[in-house]
Protein backbone atom coordinates (compact mmCIF):
# COMPACT_ATOMS: atom_id res chain seq x y z
CA UNK A 1 0.00 0.00 0.00
CA UNK A 2 1.57 3.27 -1.07
CA UNK A 3 2.41 6.03 1.53
CA UNK A 4 1.30 10.15 0.85
CA UNK A 5 3.08 13.10 1.82
CA UNK A 6 -0.57 15.05 2.93
CA UNK A 7 0.70 18.36 4.19
CA UNK A 8 3.82 19.88 5.01
CA UNK A 9 4.10 22.90 7.00
CA UNK A 10 7.32 25.18 7.51
CA UNK A 11 8.71 27.19 10.57
CA UNK A 12 11.53 29.84 11.23
CA UNK A 13 12.60 31.68 14.06
CA UNK A 14 11.85 35.16 14.90
CA UNK A 15 15.08 37.18 14.01
CA UNK A 16 15.60 37.07 9.72
CA UNK A 17 18.51 39.23 8.34
CA UNK A 18 19.39 40.46 4.98
CA UNK A 19 22.33 38.57 4.07
CA UNK A 20 24.05 41.89 3.08
CA UNK A 21 23.57 43.11 6.76
CA UNK A 22 25.00 39.90 8.15
CA UNK A 23 27.95 40.02 5.77
CA UNK A 24 28.47 43.81 6.83
CA UNK A 25 28.76 42.25 10.49
CA UNK A 26 30.75 39.07 9.73
CA UNK A 27 33.39 41.94 8.23
CA UNK A 28 33.35 44.11 11.14
CA UNK A 29 34.87 41.11 13.46
CA UNK A 30 37.49 40.49 10.50
CA UNK A 31 40.90 41.82 10.99
CA UNK A 32 42.70 40.59 8.02
CA UNK A 33 41.68 43.30 4.80
CA UNK A 34 41.76 39.68 2.84
CA UNK A 35 39.61 37.71 4.62
CA UNK A 36 37.41 41.08 4.83
CA UNK A 37 37.24 40.87 1.17
CA UNK A 38 36.50 37.13 1.11
CA UNK A 39 33.62 37.21 3.27
CA UNK A 40 32.57 39.87 0.84
CA UNK A 41 32.62 38.05 -2.36
CA UNK A 42 31.52 35.05 -0.62
CA UNK A 43 28.77 36.73 0.21
CA UNK A 44 27.76 38.28 -2.48
CA UNK A 45 27.97 35.19 -4.58
CA UNK A 46 25.22 33.46 -2.72
CA UNK A 47 22.17 33.90 -4.13
CA UNK A 48 20.63 34.53 -1.01
CA UNK A 49 19.01 37.59 0.69
CA UNK A 50 17.91 36.75 3.70
CA UNK A 51 17.71 34.19 6.40
CA UNK A 52 16.43 33.21 9.68
CA UNK A 53 17.83 33.06 13.40
CA UNK A 54 17.19 31.86 16.00
CA UNK A 55 19.56 34.33 18.01
CA UNK A 56 19.48 38.40 18.12
CA UNK A 57 23.17 38.60 18.51
CA UNK A 58 23.60 40.27 15.11
CA UNK A 59 21.25 42.88 15.37
CA UNK A 60 23.16 46.31 15.68
CA UNK A 61 23.16 47.49 19.27
CA UNK A 62 21.94 44.51 20.77
CA UNK A 63 22.67 42.61 24.07
CA UNK A 64 24.22 39.49 22.74
CA UNK A 65 23.85 36.32 24.32
CA UNK A 66 25.97 33.64 22.68
CA UNK A 67 27.96 35.73 20.12
CA UNK A 68 29.07 38.42 22.64
CA UNK A 69 32.61 40.82 21.96
CA UNK A 70 35.11 41.71 24.21
CA UNK A 71 36.09 45.00 24.91
CA UNK A 72 38.27 45.82 21.54
CA UNK A 73 35.35 44.54 19.64
CA UNK A 74 36.61 41.29 19.04
CA UNK A 75 34.56 37.65 19.27
CA UNK A 76 34.79 35.75 22.04
CA UNK A 77 33.57 32.08 20.69
CA UNK A 78 31.00 30.43 22.65
CA UNK A 79 31.62 26.91 23.54
CA UNK A 80 29.53 23.89 22.31
CA UNK A 81 27.96 23.42 25.71
CA UNK A 82 26.84 27.13 25.57
CA UNK A 83 25.64 26.62 21.92
CA UNK A 84 23.43 23.24 22.64
CA UNK A 85 21.94 24.64 25.63
CA UNK A 86 20.43 27.20 23.10
CA UNK A 87 19.52 24.84 20.94
CA UNK A 88 17.63 22.49 23.60
CA UNK A 89 15.35 25.67 24.63
CA UNK A 90 14.94 26.77 20.64
CA UNK A 91 14.72 23.49 19.30
CA UNK A 92 11.38 22.52 21.67
CA UNK A 93 9.60 25.87 20.81
CA UNK A 94 10.00 25.69 16.75
CA UNK A 95 9.31 21.86 16.63
CA UNK A 96 5.76 21.91 18.97
CA UNK A 97 4.90 25.04 16.84
CA UNK A 98 5.72 23.29 13.61
CA UNK A 99 3.80 19.77 14.40
CA UNK A 100 1.05 21.68 15.60
CA UNK A 101 0.40 23.26 12.29
CA UNK A 102 0.98 20.32 10.09
CA UNK A 103 -1.61 18.80 12.20
CA UNK A 104 -4.16 21.44 12.39
CA UNK A 105 -3.80 22.21 8.43
CA UNK A 106 -4.19 18.09 7.45
CA UNK A 107 -7.81 17.78 6.77
CA UNK A 108 -8.76 14.35 8.08
CA UNK A 109 -6.77 13.98 10.12
CA UNK A 110 -6.63 14.71 14.52
CA UNK A 111 -3.69 14.49 16.80
CA UNK A 112 -4.90 11.08 18.09
CA UNK A 113 -4.24 9.53 14.89
CA UNK A 114 -0.78 10.22 15.05
CA UNK A 115 0.79 6.68 15.84
CA UNK A 116 4.83 7.54 14.93
CA UNK A 117 7.11 10.71 14.96
CA UNK A 118 10.56 10.65 13.18
CA UNK A 119 12.44 13.91 14.28
CA UNK A 120 15.51 14.72 12.17
CA UNK A 121 18.29 17.02 13.24
CA UNK A 122 22.21 17.31 13.04
CA UNK A 123 22.67 20.79 14.81
CA UNK A 124 22.03 19.45 18.15
CA UNK A 125 21.16 17.08 20.86
CA UNK A 126 18.52 16.66 23.88
CA UNK A 127 17.04 14.10 25.63
CA UNK A 128 13.78 14.20 25.99
CA UNK A 129 13.91 15.38 23.15
CA UNK A 130 11.83 17.78 20.83
CA UNK A 131 9.82 14.71 19.88
CA UNK A 132 8.91 14.43 23.68
CA UNK A 133 7.91 17.84 24.21
CA UNK A 134 5.54 17.56 20.73
CA UNK A 135 3.96 14.65 22.51
CA UNK A 136 2.98 16.46 25.58
CA UNK A 137 2.69 19.82 24.67
CA UNK A 138 0.27 18.88 21.91
CA UNK A 139 -1.61 16.31 24.21
CA UNK A 140 -0.41 13.20 21.40
CA UNK A 141 -1.24 9.49 22.55
CA UNK A 142 1.91 8.61 24.90
CA UNK A 143 2.58 5.41 22.71
CA UNK A 144 3.47 7.23 20.22
CA UNK A 145 6.70 5.20 18.80
CA UNK A 146 9.44 8.05 18.45
CA UNK A 147 13.02 8.39 16.29
CA UNK A 148 15.51 10.33 16.08
CA UNK A 149 17.57 10.58 13.13
CA UNK A 150 20.66 12.17 13.97
CA UNK A 151 23.78 14.02 12.57
CA UNK A 152 23.36 13.26 9.28
CA UNK A 153 23.44 16.12 7.42
CA UNK A 154 21.49 18.15 4.54
CA UNK A 155 19.90 14.69 2.88
CA UNK A 156 18.21 13.58 6.25
CA UNK A 157 14.74 14.02 5.60
CA UNK A 158 14.87 11.21 2.68
CA UNK A 159 15.66 8.97 4.98
CA UNK A 160 13.54 9.96 7.50
CA UNK A 161 10.59 9.99 5.08
CA UNK A 162 11.50 6.51 4.27
CA UNK A 163 11.19 5.12 7.57
CA UNK A 164 7.86 6.58 7.10
CA UNK A 165 7.19 5.13 3.86
CA UNK A 166 7.95 1.98 4.97
CA UNK A 167 6.10 2.29 8.72
CA UNK A 168 2.69 3.31 6.70
CA UNK A 169 3.23 0.46 4.41
CA UNK A 170 3.67 -2.30 7.53
CA UNK A 171 0.39 -0.85 8.72
CA UNK A 172 -1.98 1.11 7.03
CA UNK A 173 -3.41 2.68 10.08
CA UNK A 174 -0.10 4.45 10.40
CA UNK A 175 0.29 7.92 10.47
CA UNK A 176 3.60 9.75 11.03
CA UNK A 177 4.72 13.05 11.82
CA UNK A 178 8.19 13.64 10.39
CA UNK A 179 9.68 16.66 11.88
CA UNK A 180 13.16 18.59 10.67
CA UNK A 181 14.90 21.23 12.69
CA UNK A 182 18.04 22.55 12.28
CA UNK A 183 19.46 25.69 13.98
CA UNK A 184 22.82 26.07 11.77
CA UNK A 185 23.55 29.68 13.21
CA UNK A 186 24.44 28.31 16.44
CA UNK A 187 27.44 26.84 14.89
CA UNK A 188 29.15 29.66 13.24
CA UNK A 189 32.69 29.66 13.05
CA UNK A 190 34.26 33.23 13.08
CA UNK A 191 38.00 32.58 11.65
CA UNK A 192 39.74 33.47 8.02
CA UNK A 193 39.37 29.57 6.84
CA UNK A 194 37.88 29.81 3.43
CA UNK A 195 35.02 26.76 4.55
CA UNK A 196 34.20 28.46 7.36
CA UNK A 197 33.32 31.76 5.60
CA UNK A 198 31.43 29.38 2.80
CA UNK A 199 29.22 27.69 5.26
CA UNK A 200 28.33 31.16 7.15
CA UNK A 201 27.43 32.43 4.00
CA UNK A 202 25.27 29.69 3.55
CA UNK A 203 23.09 28.12 6.38
CA UNK A 204 20.49 29.19 8.24
CA UNK A 205 17.88 27.81 11.16
CA UNK A 206 14.01 26.30 9.86
CA UNK A 207 12.14 23.95 10.55
CA UNK A 208 9.29 21.48 8.81
CA UNK A 209 6.77 19.27 9.30
CA UNK A 210 5.34 16.20 7.04
CA UNK A 211 2.56 14.52 7.40
CA UNK A 212 2.34 10.93 6.21
CA UNK A 213 0.07 8.04 5.92
CA UNK A 214 -1.04 5.43 3.68
CA UNK A 215 -4.73 6.73 3.57
CA UNK A 216 -5.91 8.56 0.16
CA UNK A 217 -5.90 12.27 -0.14
CA UNK A 218 -8.95 13.85 0.10
CA UNK A 219 -11.20 15.74 -2.09
CA UNK A 220 -8.07 16.29 -4.96
CA UNK A 221 -6.27 17.87 -2.12
CA UNK A 222 -2.65 18.32 -2.91
CA UNK A 223 -0.24 15.66 -2.11
CA UNK A 224 2.60 13.30 -2.66
CA UNK A 225 2.80 10.14 -3.85
CA UNK A 226 6.34 8.45 -2.33
CA UNK A 227 7.18 5.62 -4.92
CA UNK A 228 10.75 5.03 -4.22
CA UNK A 229 13.29 6.13 -2.22
CA UNK A 230 17.32 5.33 -3.34
CA UNK A 231 21.22 6.46 -1.84
CA UNK A 232 24.38 6.46 -3.67
CA UNK A 233 27.94 7.52 -2.82
CA UNK A 234 29.66 9.79 -5.35
CA UNK A 235 33.27 8.51 -5.54
CA UNK A 236 36.09 9.62 -4.09
CA UNK A 237 34.90 12.78 -2.42
CA UNK A 238 34.42 11.96 1.69
CA UNK A 239 37.40 14.97 2.24
CA UNK A 240 35.28 17.43 0.56
CA UNK A 241 32.44 17.72 3.24
CA UNK A 242 32.15 16.71 6.51
CA UNK A 243 30.90 17.42 10.21
CA UNK A 244 32.34 16.98 13.75
CA UNK A 245 31.76 18.24 16.96
CA UNK A 246 34.43 20.54 17.93
CA UNK A 247 35.06 22.90 21.18
CA UNK A 248 33.29 25.71 20.43
CA UNK A 249 29.80 24.41 18.06
CA UNK A 250 30.30 21.59 15.16
CA UNK A 251 32.88 22.16 12.78
CA UNK A 252 32.28 22.05 9.27
CA UNK A 253 34.31 21.08 6.41
CA UNK A 254 32.79 22.11 3.09
CA UNK A 255 35.33 22.52 -0.05
CA UNK A 256 34.31 25.02 -2.67
CA UNK A 257 34.71 21.97 -4.85
CA UNK A 258 31.57 20.53 -3.83
CA UNK A 259 29.87 22.02 -7.17
CA UNK A 260 32.19 20.42 -9.47
CA UNK A 261 31.81 16.89 -8.39
CA UNK A 262 28.03 16.93 -7.64
CA UNK A 263 27.82 18.23 -11.34
CA UNK A 264 30.11 15.35 -12.84
CA UNK A 265 28.71 12.78 -11.37
CA UNK A 266 24.87 13.26 -10.79
CA UNK A 267 23.89 12.37 -14.29
CA UNK A 268 25.13 8.89 -14.73
CA UNK A 269 24.41 8.16 -10.78
CA UNK A 270 20.31 9.90 -11.78
CA UNK A 271 20.53 7.45 -15.04
CA UNK A 272 21.20 4.33 -12.58
CA UNK A 273 19.19 5.48 -9.57
CA UNK A 274 15.98 6.24 -12.57
CA UNK A 275 16.78 3.61 -14.52
CA UNK A 276 16.44 0.64 -11.25
CA UNK A 277 12.92 2.26 -10.79
CA UNK A 278 11.47 2.04 -14.61
CA UNK A 279 12.35 6.10 -15.21
CA UNK A 280 14.75 8.62 -17.23
CA UNK A 281 16.04 11.53 -16.39
CA UNK A 282 13.93 12.98 -19.04
CA UNK A 283 11.45 12.00 -18.40
CA UNK A 284 11.15 13.75 -15.00
CA UNK A 285 8.09 16.57 -15.31
CA UNK A 286 9.83 18.56 -12.09
CA UNK A 287 12.84 18.56 -9.92
CA UNK A 288 12.88 18.98 -6.36
CA UNK A 289 16.88 19.64 -5.82
CA UNK A 290 18.37 20.52 -2.04
CA UNK A 291 19.59 24.11 -2.64
CA UNK A 292 22.42 23.91 -0.96
CA UNK A 293 24.35 26.85 -2.69
CA UNK A 294 23.68 28.72 -5.72
CA UNK A 295 26.76 27.24 -7.79
CA UNK A 296 25.21 23.56 -6.69
CA UNK A 297 21.76 24.19 -8.83
CA UNK A 298 23.80 25.96 -11.19
CA UNK A 299 25.79 22.78 -11.51
CA UNK A 300 22.74 20.43 -11.22
CA UNK A 301 20.83 22.36 -13.98
CA UNK A 302 23.72 22.25 -16.36
CA UNK A 303 24.87 18.73 -16.10
CA UNK A 304 21.06 17.18 -16.63
CA UNK A 305 20.33 20.63 -19.15
CA UNK A 306 17.62 21.47 -17.03
CA UNK A 307 15.11 24.28 -18.37
CA UNK A 308 15.95 27.58 -16.25
CA UNK A 309 12.36 27.22 -14.46
CA UNK A 310 12.83 23.68 -13.71
CA UNK A 311 14.91 24.94 -10.50
CA UNK A 312 12.60 27.83 -9.67
CA UNK A 313 11.34 25.94 -6.64
CA UNK A 314 14.52 25.78 -4.95
CA UNK A 315 16.52 29.15 -6.22
CA UNK A 316 13.59 30.83 -4.41
CA UNK A 317 13.80 29.09 -1.07
CA UNK A 318 17.56 29.71 -0.79
CA UNK A 319 16.66 33.42 -1.81
CA UNK A 320 14.59 34.03 1.00
CA UNK A 321 15.58 31.38 3.55
CA UNK A 322 19.01 30.05 3.25
CA UNK A 323 20.13 26.80 3.27
CA UNK A 324 18.47 25.17 6.34
CA UNK A 325 20.42 21.68 6.19
CA UNK A 326 17.69 18.58 6.87
CA UNK A 327 14.57 20.78 6.63
CA UNK A 328 15.34 22.39 2.98
CA UNK A 329 14.20 20.30 0.55
CA UNK A 330 10.73 20.20 2.64
CA UNK A 331 10.57 23.91 2.25
CA UNK A 332 11.44 23.24 -1.74
CA UNK A 333 8.06 20.45 -1.66
CA UNK A 334 6.18 22.55 0.06
CA UNK A 335 6.27 25.51 -2.71
CA UNK A 336 6.11 23.14 -5.40
CA UNK A 337 3.16 21.36 -3.89
CA UNK A 338 1.88 25.03 -2.94
CA UNK A 339 2.52 26.62 -6.39
CA UNK A 340 1.30 23.68 -8.76
CA UNK A 341 -1.34 24.54 -11.18
CA UNK A 342 -1.64 21.10 -12.85
CA UNK A 343 -2.86 18.07 -10.87
CA UNK A 344 -0.49 15.39 -11.48
CA UNK A 345 3.54 15.22 -12.26
CA UNK A 346 6.22 13.14 -11.83
CA UNK A 347 9.14 14.31 -9.70
CA UNK A 348 12.41 13.85 -8.51
CA UNK A 349 13.80 15.11 -5.49
CA UNK A 350 17.21 15.26 -4.08
CA UNK A 351 19.98 16.42 -1.85
CA UNK A 352 23.02 16.29 -0.96
CA UNK A 353 25.42 15.60 2.34
CA UNK A 354 28.64 14.31 4.19
CA UNK A 355 30.24 11.93 2.80
CA UNK A 356 29.41 12.90 -0.16
CA UNK A 357 25.68 11.28 -0.50
CA UNK A 358 23.23 11.77 -2.59
CA UNK A 359 20.04 10.96 -1.36
CA UNK A 360 16.91 10.59 -3.96
CA UNK A 361 13.24 10.33 -3.99
CA UNK A 362 10.40 9.80 -6.68
CA UNK A 363 7.55 11.01 -5.97
CA UNK A 364 4.33 11.71 -8.11
CA UNK A 365 2.37 15.17 -7.06
CA UNK A 366 -1.08 14.64 -7.29
CA UNK A 367 -3.56 16.96 -7.18
CA UNK A 368 -3.41 21.24 -6.59
CA UNK A 369 -4.40 24.17 -5.46
CA UNK A 370 -6.78 25.53 -8.09
CA UNK A 371 -8.39 21.78 -8.29
CA UNK A 372 -9.47 21.75 -4.85
CA UNK A 373 -11.84 25.08 -5.15
CA UNK A 374 -12.72 24.06 -8.88
CA UNK A 375 -16.61 24.23 -9.16
CA UNK A 376 -18.60 21.36 -9.34
CA UNK A 377 -21.50 20.48 -11.82
CA UNK A 378 -23.98 20.65 -8.53
CA UNK A 379 -23.32 23.87 -7.80
CA UNK A 380 -22.83 25.10 -11.18
CA UNK A 381 -26.66 24.42 -11.63
CA UNK A 382 -27.71 25.76 -8.54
Amino acid sequence: MPAYIHHIATGNPAYTYSQAYTRDRLKDWAVDPKTKRLIHAIYNRSGIETRHSVTGDFVMGSEASLYRSDAEGRLIPPGTAERNRVYTHCARELSVDVARRALADTPGFEKQDVTHIIYTSCTGFANPGPDYHVIRELGLRENVQRYTLGFMGCYAAFPALRMAAQFCEADPQAVVLVICLELCTLHMQINDHHDSILANSLFADGAAAAVVSARSPMNKKPAYLLRGFESALVPSSESEMAWEIGNEGFNIVLSSYVPDIIGGNIRQLLNGILGRQGCKVDSMQEWAVHPGGRSILDKVQESLALRPEALEASRTILRDYGNMSSATILFVLKEMLDSAETDHATLCAMAFGPGLTVETALLERIGCRAAVHLPTAESLQT
